[in-house]
């Protein structure tokens, strides 16, 4: 099992009113598995993926990624299994304007102090693995937005995470691009990779092999996607 969430519950507060958003949510994925969170907005599902993805705390519960107790490490720790673990497609791209697609895929090898030659050979290596070796040097202005997110796919994988998480990841594009996009994670999935997407729109989450439901902060499994 990568991910083994426990009874997760998460409150923020306002002035002295709490406002509970996830309640009593549980959720298992295996190692391999594509698995889609859908909910309408303001359902919890981002919340519940920024502490799938180390960046929030649970105000309760318990949460262990590939065996490992997350919420007894300290924030230098989590900034690590953030680096090492975790990948993450954001619906807008979150590229750097100025830099190239291959820049852009080096960044979490800079930060992980791959040396120069390393990571250009392994950023490269991403970038072929999304059809894009022949846009490395091109900037994000000179991509279109499929081109963009594949880039933004690539530097999420470079480091080889344990799990991808996608937010929204079609929710800027076209019908196209949206589609060429989700071809991309079923291939990445075949190829073992763990994908956890949160999406609204139901034609994207039946793609997944396990679609759940999330509405008023708790989650329910839906019914089968594409993948079983």
């Amino acid at each position: 099992m990568i991910l083994n969430l426990q009874n997760i519950y998460k409150d923020y507060y306002q002035d002295k009113l709490v406002v509970p958003v996830l309640k009593d949510v549980s959720l298992q994925v295996y190692e391999g598995e594509y698995v889609a969170i859908m909910g309408p907005s303001g359902s919890g599902k981002t919340t519940l993926m920024n502490i799938i993805g180390c960046l929030d705390r649970p105000t309760n519960g318990t949460y262990e990624l590939d065996g490992r107790n997350i919420l007894g490490l300290n924030d230098k720790t989590l900034s690590e299994v953030r680096l090492n673990s975790v990948g993450f497609v954001f619906q807008n791209f979150q590229l750097m304007p100025r830099q190239s697609a291959l820049e852009n895929v080096c960044l979490p090898l800079v930060y992980a102090g791959i040396k120069k030659k390393e990571r250009k050979k392994r950023a490269m290596a991403a970038l072929e693995r999304v059809g894009l070796e022949d846009r490395a040097e091109f900037k994000p202005t000179q991509l279109s937005g499929g081109q963009k997110q594949r880039v933004a796919i690539a530097r999420a994988m470079v480091n080889h995470p344990k799990i991808l998480l996608a937010d929204e990841p079609t929710g800027a594009l076209d019908s196209k691009s949206g589609s060429q996009i989700m071809e991309l994670f079923h291939k990445l999935n075949t190829e073992g990779v763990t994908i956890v997407m949160i999406t609204h729109d139901a034609r994207i989450g039946e793609e997944a092999e396990r679609t759940l439901h999330m509405i008023d902060g708790m989650l329910s499994e839906k019914k089968e996607g594409r993948g079983v």
